[in-house]
């Protein structure tokens, strides 16, 4: 598949294209997801990547693609290498037997005992290897991309699979491309990273991959453990070994809103990387902690989807001479949700004009014309939205605001207290 065009079997149709305004940055790259896009459970599976087709769909609708600059993931083979050196040869080479075809009597015997069961999150599919190969290698050409010096930022939207252990998969993941970019970055490079994970579950993966390496970071803010999978990221938990002290954990309660949820990030991120001091950021973009995502119980709007691309933008202007590395992750409602917030994140990376009308306007103004339709028989029944943002005074307000807010801050301040 040629640059430009959209992933899998999706397709744009040409309709209601506005003019150009003006270009991307050139030194942002976006790095092509059509590989990747073989990275499909089920059509009823949650996690399906018509989340990336429409999410380029949009982009395209505002042009704002037009002058990217495209690049490709890494060689399978150099892929490969990297995740061997991640996953346990036993969990790969279950993998690779469950890829095939026809995968043998024995499937549903090993795929329990990886987290690859049919009828669980992660069920085992045709061409899963090759598949969590290519989302890795999109992941390590970023991370490459940025750390050699060829660009500052770049953006791999297939990637940022963070549930994924050494052993076994968990919660949609195969192979932790977030943590082979990480390892790569360490290995390559000898770089301290700061690793920040917005998704509304904890950051599981990542965080045990690196819990006791002191040059790794590991930051997630999310949904408490208490009530959501995958039942960890407690502020307790901040590193063990040479690695305590580099990870912290923003345990948010059910029902918070943008401007906790916000006052929360800010304050966290600010503080572990003026104490950490990375060389580059890693960041993990799943976009489900919106109110309207049917798999978790966070109450915010596509407000927090601007502003966090917003301070991590500038946190790596002022830490790591520009360096970042941004990745996709979960996020469930694919049509309302997920293209807004992916392509605000696209936005920011590039410092894109179109962001000037969007703050500019209390609903972040109109998105393009025809902007949905995709050839697909996915499109849901229900109104999309028409506006960049959400409309949230129409929204009713949480009952308990108040008191999950000084929740958050106390929840807060016990998780910082070991950072310096």
């Amino acid at each position: 598949m040629r640059p430009g065009t959209v992933p899998s079997t999706f397709h744009v149709l040409a309709k209601g294209r506005r003019p150009p305004l003006t270009s991307n940055d050139s030194r942002t790259i976006w790095i092509q997801t059509s590989d990747s896009a073989r990275y499909r459970f089920s059509d009823e599976h949650p996690f399906h990547p018509v989340r990336l087709a429409l999410t380029e769909s949009l982009l395209r609708g505002e042009r704002a693609l037009d002058n990217a600059q495209i690049a490709f993931p890494v060689s399978m083979e150099e892929a490969e290498r990297v995740v061997r050196s991640i996953h346990r040869a036993d969990y790969i080479e279950a993998v690779e037997a469950l890829s095939a075809s026809a995968p043998g009597e024995d499937a549903d015997r090993k795929a329990n005992a990886y987290g690859l069961a049919r009828d669980g999150d992660t069920p085992y599919f045709h061409g899963m290897h090759e598949a969590s190969l290519s989302v890795a290698a999109g992941s390590i050409a970023a991370a490459d991309a940025v750390m050699s010096g060829s660009v500052d930022r770049a953006l791999h939207l297939a990637g940022g699979l963070h549930h994924a252990f050494p052993d076994r998969a968990s919660g949609f993941c195969v192979y932790n491309d977030a943590a082979a970019a990480i390892s790569y970055l360490r290995d390559v490079y000898d770089a301290r990273v700061l690793y920040i994970d917005t998704d509304v579950h904890h950051g599981d993966g990542v965080q045990w991959f690196f819990y006791t390496d002191p040059n790794v970071f590991t930051l997630s803010i999310h949904e408490t453990g208490k009530f959501l999978f995958p039942g960890s990221g407690f502020p307790h938990e901040r590193g063990d070994s040479s690695g305590y002290g580099a990870c912290l954990n923003v345990s948010m309660e059910p029902y918070t809103e943008d401007e906790s949820w916000l006052e929360c990030f800010s304050e966290a991120v600010e503080r572990a990387a003026l104490a950490f001091k990375p060389d580059i950021i890693v960041s993990q973009h799943g976009c489900d902690a919106h109110a309207y995502d049917p798999l978790a119980h966070i109450h915010c709007s596509m407000r927090i989807y601007r502003e966090m691309p917003r301070i991590i933008h500038e946190l790596a202007d002022r830490y790591t001479s520009g360096k970042w590395v941004a990745l996709g992750g979960g996020g469930y409602d694919h049509w309302r949700v997920v293209p807004r917030a992916w392509s605000l994140l696209w936005l920011e990376m590039n410092a894109h004009p179109l962001l000037a009308s969007i703050d500019s306007e209390p609903d972040g103004g109109l998105l393009p014309e025809g902007w949905s339709d995709i050839l697909t028989n996915m499109k849901p029944e229900e109104t999309l939205p028409v506006t960049w943002l959400d409309n949230v005074t129409a929204w009713a307000p949480m009952p308990r605001r108040a008191e999950i807010t000084a929740k958050n801050r106390a929840m807060l301040e016990i998780a910082l207290q070991h950072i310096g």
